[in-house]
């Protein structure tokens, strides 16, 4: 049973390409662009506007792979970062959640997505080579592996760890695993606690 159309043909348009944004369903996005259209010189405008600026500025950073408006992008081009450290990450908002951590001022490496040979995703797919022409030019002395606790995230991290083993004087390391900050151990499932107990540390 098809749904019959409640308004003209620009505003059902609007409503089908709110529903393909992540976590927007058809009645989120019915009532995201019912919102928009009711506050038309407020959001609606504005949100043409800037979608318009980032079509015709927005790219992708021939360095790292993030998007910005600028290539080489903001971070790439910043001097205060610590260019000797590549942060690698799978995706863009794996690198926007560690900016917001603020825990390290370094330079970022993005791979747009990880190895999954069942979904016919090998290294040519990935940005990978760039990091090891990275890696080559000689002024890297860390790549810390910033990449999710999955099957395909540990198979892509022990792939770049074997492209970049010839490099002598760089140390791969990867993100610490295990009880989260104000997590309880009785609600953890048994592959962190096992995980948090093989990496303890000295207190």
């Amino acid at each position: 049973m098809s749904t019959r159309p409640v308004a003209g043909p620009e505003i059902e348009r609007l409503i089908q390409l709110l529903s393909k944004l992540p976590g927007l369903g058809p009645r989120s996005a019915r009532r995201a662009a019912l919102h928009l259209v009711q506050k038309k010189d407020q959001l609606l405008i504005p949100l043409a506007e800037a979608m318009g600026v980032a079509v015709d500025q927005v790219c992708v950073c021939s360095t790292c792979g993030t998007v910005d408006t600028s290539d080489p992008c903001t971070i790439c081009t910043d001097p205060r970062r610590d260019a000797s450290v590549i942060i690698v990450v799978e995706d863009v908002s794996d690198l926007w959640a560690l900016e917001r951590a603020s825990a390290l001022s370094a330079q970022y490496h993005v791979l747009n997505g990880t190895l999954s040979p069942l979904d016919g995703v090998g290294p040519d797919d990935l940005n990978i080579s760039k990091l090891v022409e990275r890696v080559s030019e000689g002024n890297v002395s860390e790549v810390i592996l910033a990449v999710n606790a999955t099957v395909e995230g540990q198979t892509t991290a022990h792939f770049i760890t074997d492209q970049l083993a010839r490099f002598d004087g760089v140390r791969v390391t990867r993100l610490a695993h295990g009880v989260p900050v104000g997590g309880e151990l009785d609600y953890l499932d048994e592959g962190t606690l096992s995980q948090a107990m093989r990496a303890r540390t000295n207190f």
